[in-house]
């Protein structure tokens, strides 16, 4: 402010010099946090992975027990048979973990391929179809 206010005019100008001075530093800012924010986005990413592998999705009980059952059987048993016990107790903790959340995002696939599985069937061991699903294929 190298300028000397004599009239109320000046004031007047010199307060909307600054309104859009503030304006122009605003937006100046969002660019640098959005660019931030691009620039952390693989950190971020990584930090969620990590996240899965140390907690547990508890939503979905039925399904991570049979999940925590085959990965003892396949992953603690056959896999890690010859290693030492504490990497036969920290890789299926981590795998159990990793695995509950992805079975938490494709709930929906493993349930409709397990109704699919155990759905009704006729002598040939193909899908029955009514007379209802004849008329009004979905």
């Amino acid at each position: 402010m190298n300028k000397r206010i004599n009239s109320y005019q000046d004031l007047l100008d010199e307060k909307e010099r600054l309104q859009s001075l503030l304006i122009a530093q605003k937006e100046i800012l969002r660019e640098d946090i959005r660019e931030i924010k691009e620039d952390l986005a693989p950190v971020r990413s990584a930090i969620s992975l990590a996240g899965k592998f140390v907690t547990r999705d508890k939503h979905n009980w039925v399904l991570n027990a049979g999940a925590n059952t085959v990965i003892d059987l396949v992953v603690k048993k056959l896999i890690l048979s010859r290693a030492g016990w504490i990497t036969r107790l920290v890789v299926p903790f981590l795998v159990k973990n990793y695995s509950s959340h992805v079975i938490a995002d494709k709930k929906g696939t493993f349930l409709s391929k397990l109704f699919s599985w155990i759905g009704k069937k006729n002598a040939n061991g193909k899908e029955e179809t009514t007379e209802e699903n004849k008329k009004h294929p979905d």
